[in-house]
């Protein structure tokens, strides 16, 4: 079973996970089955065949999916992965926070593919809570890289307020170091 990083009340930790992420150019209907997080194409046919009665784990969203028509439906799953292609991509980055800010989705999203310890921190600013971090890395390293900045400069989903506002609202300068009493 693998493992990946999930981030639940502001805690991170390393838990298992029994879902199967589907890929492949030749998938079908016929691969649709409790437990599978499917990519986007394949969720759409399924869902106009009525759904089959099967509740699936989640849809999973390349980089180039375009996906507004169907954002209203996307939000109600109770998981959303974005695929990283390469770490060097970074629409996805996007992705998660039109999911979170345009569309509002409050379900488990969770970054997959070549996801690597440098990318954490962002990620989970984008929007992300968990991540399937990359096979060939060590998983508790990668935990490190949720905490590697104490400071943010801007505003994200995590924390919409930038710095500079947070100093104009606390003129004693605590705001500048928030880890100080």
């Amino acid at each position: 079973m693998k493992r990946i990083i999930r981030v639940c009340e502001g805690k991170a930790d390393v838990v298992a996970d029994a879902l199967e992420l589907l890929r492949g150019d030749a998938l079908t209907l016929a691969d649709v089955a409790a437990g599978r997080i499917l990519p986007l194409p394949l969720w759409r046919a399924w869902r106009e065949q009525a759904g089959s009665g099967v509740v699936i784990a989640g849809v999973w969203i390349a980089a180039d999916d375009e996906f507004d028509d169907v954002a209203e439906a996307l939000v109600t799953l109770p998981l959303l992965a974005v695929d990283f292609p390469t770490f060097r991509d970074g629409r996805g980055y996007s992705v998660a926070y039109l999911l979170r800010s345009r569309h509002g989705y409050t379900g488990e999203l969770r970054a997959v593919g070549d996801v690597l310890r440098d990318q954490l921190f962002y990620m989970h600013r984008c929007g992300f809570d968990s991540f399937e971090v990359r096979a060939d890395k060590d998983i508790h390293d990668a935990l490190l890289g949720l905490t590697t900045y104490t400071v943010r400069y801007q505003g994200a989903v995590d924390d919409p307020v930038p710095l500079f506002r947070k100093r104009v609202a606390d003129p004693s300068g605590s705001a500048d170091h928030p880890w100080e009493p």
